[in-house]
């Protein structure tokens, strides 16, 4: 029994997800409907007759004491999450016990960030977002739930079965020589060809990398390319993944198929559709372009008036939420080639950002004081843009709905702000720094998320130019395809293996020789958001370094179980947890290095309350203020943070594995072993 519900202040159902059980459990409340292809309306109805108590009772709430719930649990042991983003609330709801409140709190969050990658700036007004996750037509509001949901559930299945979502970072696979054979590929080859296409209608790609399953192979970024944080590359795989899944006991040749064939043989492989030739505003073709490997995003993880926009400017490295291409090109099941290209539009959107990062500024420091620095500081971010702002209007044009009312909305602030006599910078802005934020809004929902019309020439990569991608890659991996499958089994492996097809890597180390008792381990380096850890192959057709089947599921289990134990220790202010569990004796770590790999004295780790976000790199990205809170006391230093989880046997001495954990913390970034992490 499960459920995802994202609804407004009125009680009407913005999105929902349910399993099999929780809609059955529904309908048998509420009754079937009525008549054929009234499904979608009469469920919507039932969820907010369902939920309408819970939506009035939290509104009531926060208008009366200012304050919301977070969590509860009905008498029918049904546990509750809420969590309520501006004027949407998501509740996330388990009735079958295999969810508890970290993980319903850890699926709102996720949610939240699939939303932000789909709609961008959008999502900073809520009376815009809540139109665009329930559009009127019900087919198109069918299709985009639909997508949203297949989306949460693909991030759940990689949540409960790949280790780099278990920890959220990501994994690359270990094989130094094919890794940098593949980046000099993808920017000597590949992208320079790409970009100097007459066919890429003044798109340019930005990022190209090369995924096996959820792996990272290897990654380009050219040089004029702002930063794609881990959270939005994690947010691109669970997209990558749900355009084309994985099936790994079906996609992946087994280590003996290897050792057997000469690679040779015949091949079966995916292509992408053909892109259409227009984009025309028909619901067919509407759904043809939803088939399409393609898709505009939006980078989300906005930080409003978090930087000043002299800052912004200097830094020019990550502005959130600018709109990309996204290209995902299947190579052969289980590999994938992803291409993130700049819309040529894109300068209105980093213009859109800087005028709204203004108006929270100001907005924020409105609500702390008409008078003193804060004001002051707000009031020089609008003067800063008062000129930028009128030309971005006039270079809009008039003939536009919404710069119209863009205009009419800034002629009132300025009256306002501005004119002789006239109120001034005070609390009675406040409300017309929302109606600014809004109307920005709407011109970036109006160049960046409404198809244009027919007329219109789609500013995409030409299909023909996506096949000469596809193609090129697959001729540079051809002889590496069953390796690179079978690699991402064993990425890392505990034990020695025979110099072989399945083991062309005889230099990665074999952690059992050095740590005897060590089952398994995963260590992350969250200064960069990747990850290292042995594989953990849990299916009857794979044998692992754990064993097979039932075995290798009882450590993944326990592994499952440390990460979410560790999790709440962490909230509470420990970056050290020693437990024992019968005959497996855990250990978690977390510490703090500078630049040469010297470990800074540890200090106090932030007591995070009980309903926060929860920890991680996705959703909310924990260890990016972790480390800002602990660089303050490391003034002009780099700070880099780490953490390292491990299972020993329990008859292992403790001193022994402690031994273990900071040997094996010092071998695994060793640069000759691993020197592309």
């Amino acid at each position: 029994m499960k459920c995802l519900l994202i609804a407004s202040e009125s009680a009407e159902v913005l999105f929902h997800w349910t399993d099999p059980e929780f809609q059955q459990n529904i309908q048998r409340q509420y009754g079937e409907s009525q008549e054929e292809g009234q499904g979608l309306p009469a469920f919507e109805d039932s969820m907010s007759t369902l939920f309408a108590p819970i939506i009035i009772s939290c509104s009531t709430m926060v208008d009366r004491l200012s304050d919301n719930y977070t969590s509860f649990t009905t008498e029918n042991n049904h546990i509750y999450v809420l969590h309520q983003f501006d004027e949407c609330l998501y509740i996330a709801v388990n009735g079958d016990g295999e969810e508890g409140e970290d993980i319903l709190r850890r699926k709102i969050y996720v949610m939240k960030k699939m939303v932000e990658v789909m709609f961008g700036m959008v999502t900073l007004s809520s009376q815009l977002l809540r139109r665009e996750l329930r559009p009127q037509d019900t087919e198109q509001r069918g299709r985009l739930w639909k997508h949203l949901q297949s989306l949460l559930e693909t991030y759940s299945h990689l949540r409960e079965n790949d280790q780099s979502f278990l920890v959220e970072a990501v994994e690359r696979l270990i094989h130094p020589t094919l890794c940098e054979q593949c980046i000099e590929f993808l920017e000597r080859r590949l992208v320079q060809q790409l970009n100097s296409s007459a066919e890429r209608a003044g798109e340019e790609v930005l990022h190209a990398f090369i995924l096996v399953h959820t792996k990272l192979l290897a990654f380009y970024s050219s040089r004029n390319a702002s930063t794609l944080a881990t959270s939005d590359l994690l947010a691109i795989i669970i997209m990558a993944q749900n355009m084309y899944p994985s099936n790994e006991d079906l996609d992946d040749p087994s280590p003996e198929d290897v050792e057997s064939t000469s690679g040779s043989g015949h091949e079966s492989f995916y292509t992408p559709e053909p892109s259409p030739t227009d984009r025309d505003s028909s619901s067919s073709d509407k759904a043809e372009r939803e088939s399409l490997p393609m898709f505009e995003f939006m980078d989300p993880d906005v930080q409003m008036a978090e930087d000043s926009l002299q800052a912004l400017e200097a830094k020019m490295v990550y502005i959130p939420m600018m709109p990309h291409s996204m290209y995902c090109l299947p190579l052969w099941p289980g590999i994938t080639l992803v291409l993130l290209t700049k819309i040529p539009t894109n300068a209105v959107a980093m213009s859109v950002y800087k005028f709204l990062e203004a108006f929270a500024k100001l907005e924020k420091c409105l609500h702390e004081g008409p008078e003193g620095s804060a004001a002051t500081r707000g009031q020089l971010a609008i003067n800063d843009i008062r000129s930028k702002l009128d030309k971005f209007i006039k270079a809009l044009g008039p003939s536009e709905l919404q710069s119209a009312q863009l205009l009419n909305v800034w002629t009132e602030f300025k009256n306002r702000a501005y004119a002789r006599g006239g109120p001034g910078f005070n609390k009675d802005l406040i409300p017309w720094c929302k109606n600014m934020k809004t109307q920005l809004c709407g011109i970036y929902r109006q160049c960046f998320l409404i198809d244009p019309g027919p007329g219109d020439i789609p500013q995409r990569l030409s299909q023909g130019l996506q096949e000469r991608a596809q193609t090129m890659a697959q001729e540079k991996l051809m002889d590496w395809r069953d390796f690179l499958l079978v690699k991402s089994k064993r990425n890392i492996t505990m034990v020695s293996y025979p110099f072989s097809k399945t083991n062309p890597a005889p230099f990665l180390p074999t952690y059992l020789e050095d740590f005897p008792g060590l089952i398994h381990f995963i260590c992350v380096d969250r200064s960069t958001g990747q990850m290292i850890a042995p594989s953990l192959s849990i299916t009857e057709r794979t044998t692992s370094e754990l064993g097979k089947g039932p075995v290798a599921r009882f450590i993944k289990n326990k592994v499952w179980n440390l990460v979410s134990t560790t999790r709440r220790f962490l909230r509470k202010g420990y970056s050290t947890v020693t437990l024992r569990d019968g005959d497996f004796y855990f250990c978690y770590f977390l510490w703090f290095e500078n630049e040469t790999g010297y470990k800074l004295e540890a200090g106090d780790t932030p007591i995070l309350p009980d309903d926060s976000a929860p920890i991680g790199m996705l959703a909310w990205d924990y260890y990016r203020k972790l480390l800002r809170y602990y660089s303050k006391n490391h003034q002009g230093e780099v700070v880099r943070c780490y953490e390292l989880l491990t299972v020993h046997l329990g008859v292992i001495p403790t001193e022994i594995i402690l031994q273990h954990c900071r040997q094996l913390a010092s071998k695994l970034w060793e640069p000759s072993r691993n020197p592309l992490l």
